[in-house]
């Protein structure tokens, strides 16, 4: 009876330990089955981890209701490793700083970066400071590369000043530039430009960049490799692409002012038409984009009744002329060119896995009083008197913001910073003096393409 009293009361005794054990066991994973379940989930759904009363958001960007402010919060981003190349959801700070601050999302790529281990960066917004250190090469030196009629040490100018002004963006640190982190970034790769004059600006900037504006003798002219020669009466050639050795880089531009295919009508006809296909790219793209590692692109200044005629430039669309009324007004076409030529970059990233694409936003012109041939100035030589600052978080170019939204291709945004240096322009100045017409659309170099590469640099 003893024997079978005690077995009975441990049995009891048993069962009460395994209650409590299993009761806190339930209230131990009630607890914690958040922090259970987000490990579960994979990287492209965790975007955020929330700290505890992080559930209040703040509508951000008017009307836009598709952007909102996660405000005063410290994120981390959950998940570490690259960002999922198809994932629309990105990230930037717009106010404070990269670490701590409002944290935007928006679903597009508009303005970002992101790399590994660092948050987005929007580049564009930011502020013109003086640096000592700039330029980064000199115009007078500089002439290996650059365009003399572009070269303003070269011209009657006297008012240097806007040489050493820096773009510094607003919530995140900028990679400085320089010409070895340049061409180690850039080894056994091509970065390729290919657009109108202002394109050809920025290669130039780009080129006396690497360079420092010294002669380098040892720089191979590769121009043949990729059909840039100068064609028989000709005044240049198409482009130009160069190797530096030591890295096996090379930087080229093409010139291509409508990023379009460009086809004569008539081959035997000296003065033939041209069907301009807005829905295909430029031939030298389609040939050659297997070996570019970046690529920039840009258009815009040669959208207008004039240069179409000039050129003799037919709108095509589908491989025939244009019916389409909306496409056949030149802003219209502009657009429908702009994002023709951007889906199809985009479609061919899968194939190119290592290319970085961007386009970059239209170039500010600055006429006032008229136009380029009706009398238009820009005689101002006071850096930033317009301001110096730019706080807006969207591009002021929303053509190119548009087109580039929810594709890979990287908006590389530079018309708001460049709309505040009106005094960085050619203006009246040139080499031999001669009155006329002043350029309120090219820039001086050293000037404001230089900043635009830095910006591009930070990016690749």
């Amino acid at each position: 009876m003893k024997g079978g009293s005690s077995c009975g009361l441990r049995v009891r005794q048993l069962s009460v330990l395994i209650f409590a054990v299993v009761s806190a066991t339930i209230i131990i994973w009630r607890c914690d089955k958040s922090a259970l379940l987000i490990s579960f989930l994979p990287p492209q759904s965790r975007v955020l981890q929330l700290p505890p009363g992080s559930q209040n958001l703040a509508h951000y960007g008017g009307a836009d209701s598709s952007t909102s402010v996660i405000e005063g919060l410290d994120f981390k981003p959950v998940s570490e490793g690259r960002n999922n190349s198809n994932e629309k959801l990105d990230m930037i700070a717009p106010k404070s700083s990269v670490n701590e601050g409002p944290l935007v999302r928006r679903e597009s790529n508009i303005s970002l970066t992101t790399d590994e281990g660092k948050q987005a960066c929007n580049f564009a917004k930011g502020k013109w400071v003086t640096d000592d250190s700039w330029p980064l090469y000199s115009g007078f030196g500089c002439k290996q590369w650059l365009s003399g009629m572009w070269a303003c040490r070269l011209t009657q100018r006297i008012d240097f000043v806007y040489e050493k002004l820096r773009w510094l963006p607003k919530d995140c640190a900028m990679e400085s530039f320089t010409r070895s982190k340049f061409l180690t970034r850039m080894q056994n790769k091509t970065l390729a430009f290919v657009g109108d004059s202002l394109g050809r600006q920025q290669f130039q900037s780009l080129m006396c960049m690497i360079t420092g504006g010294e002669e380098r003798p040892d720089v191979v002219d590769v121009g043949r490799d990729y059909g840039l020669v100068k064609a028989r009466g000709a005044v240049r050639p198409d482009g130009w692409a160069y190797l530096f050795p030591s890295t096996n880089t090379t930087v080229l531009y093409y010139w291509s002012a409508s990023l379009c295919d460009l086809e004569p009508l008539d081959a035997a006809n000296p003065a033939t038409d041209y069907a301009m296909h807005l829905d295909r790219p430029p031939a030298f793209l389609s040939r050659f984009l297997h070996k570019f590692d970046a690529l920039v692109l840009n258009t815009g200044h040669h959208w207008n009744r004039g240069k179409l005629r000039a050129n003799r430039w037919v709108i095509h669309v589908g491989g025939v002329p244009n019916t389409n009324r909306k496409i056949a007004e030149i802003a219209g076409a502009k657009n429908f060119t702009i994002y023709s030529i951007v889906n199809w970059v985009n479609s061919q990233l899968p194939k190119h896995p290592g290319l970085k694409a961007f386009y970059r936003s239209i170039s500010p012109r600055h006429f006032f009083n008229g136009d380029w041939d009706t009398g238009g100035t820009c005689d101002n030589t006071t850096p930033l008197s317009g301001g110096k600052e730019v706080l807006e978080d969207e591009s002021s170019d929303p053509l190119a913001a548009g087109a580039v939204k929810g594709t890979r291709v990287k908006l590389l945004d530079v018309t708001a910073l460049s709309q505040l240096r009106d005094e960085g322009h050619i203006s009246r100045y040139s080499i031999k003096a001669a009155p006329g017409m002043q350029d309120c659309l090219h820039w001086c170099l050293p000037g404001v393409p230089d900043a635009w590469n830095e910006i591009l640099f930070a990016q690749l």
